[in-house]
């Protein structure tokens, strides 16, 4: 650490503007004996209350055909797909042969590693098992869940920034970030822009299109949408995982892997529903 300080330190005595540097949060937010809560996972329940304290309140209101029962058990099927779905989609998406040499790492979920699009896939299935057991419509289902799910998503990123993984691109802009884990020169804090879009924003703007009756499979459109368009951008900051760099043309894996749910998204938002299903409001 004492090398790294002093490569910081060289790089701010030489540097014309003003920068801010990494707090280097401990990773432990909290010690019981032998038991070490982590930020990280402690940002995922975060994220887990706000989703389930938010679907009560829209299983509340009138005429919404959800009980209360029904959210704690969608989320429970959610939680299972996105901690299984997320870390297997970033062991095949983006870190296949170091995950193949350490198999039991595959466990270390307090260390990082986790992919939202894997993920997704993971939830995907999740509402395809609750929807078939519950005899609802798939897309009546997500509709319900995704106006949950963004704050979600922003408290992971706030769990990217303390971890210091994920960092941004290097930029000489005077917002720029030192993380010394990645070295002195400051860089773009794109964990806190995607908290700010994928988290705080998209919230707002699914959470507002949600609050009137839409078609079935519109608001998990806008979702979709929001999501691969914001994560589409704030990749061209965000510094491509190591171990695979750009895939295709100067894009990312990130990129790639957003252009199939942005067109997805605008399927399901500009399709054309027969007259019989357009007065049906999702659940």
């Amino acid at each position: 650490m004492l090398d790294k300080a002093i490569l910081v330190w060289l790089f701010l005595v030489g540097n014309q503007s003003p920068v801010w540097i990494h707090p280097q949060f401990d990773p432990i937010a909290l010690s019981l004996g032998p038991v070490a809560i982590h930020w990280y996972g402690l940002m995922y329940l975060v994220g887990f209350m706000a989703g389930a304290r938010l679907g009560l309140y829209r299983a509340s209101q009138p005429l919404s055909g959800w009980k209360k029962e029904d959210v704690w058990d969608l989320l429970f099927f959610v939680a299972l797909g996105v901690v299984i779905g997320g870390r297997l989609g970033y062991v095949f998406f983006y870190n296949f042969a170091f995950y193949v040499n350490r198999p039991i790492e595959l466990f270390y979920l307090w260390s990082g590693g986790m992919s939202f699009h894997g993920g997704l896939l993971g939830v995907i299935v999740s509402l395809w098992w609750f929807a078939s057991r519950r005899r609802r419509s798939f897309l009546s289902v997500a509709d319900f869940l995704v106006p949950l799910c963004a704050l979600g998503l922003g408290a992971g990123r706030i769990g990217n920034f303390i971890n210091q993984e994920l960092w941004g691109r290097v930029t000489d802009g005077s917002w720029g970030m030192v993380f010394p884990l990645a070295g002195p020169a400051p860089r773009h804090p794109s964990q806190l822009y995607e908290a700010t879009l994928e988290g705080a924003l998209l919230f707002a703007i699914v959470w507002i299109y949600s609050a009137k009756p839409r078609s079935p499979g519109r608001t998990s459109g806008v979702f979709l949408m929001g999501y691969a368009l914001f994560r589409f951008l704030i990749e061209f900051v965000r510094e491509p995982d190591s171990q695979l760099g750009y895939v295709l043309t100067g894009l990312s894996m990130g990129q790639l892997l957003c252009v199939p749910m942005l067109v997805i998204g605008a399927w399901l938002f500009f399709r054309i529903i027969p007259s019989s299903s357009d007065s049906r409001a999702e659940g």
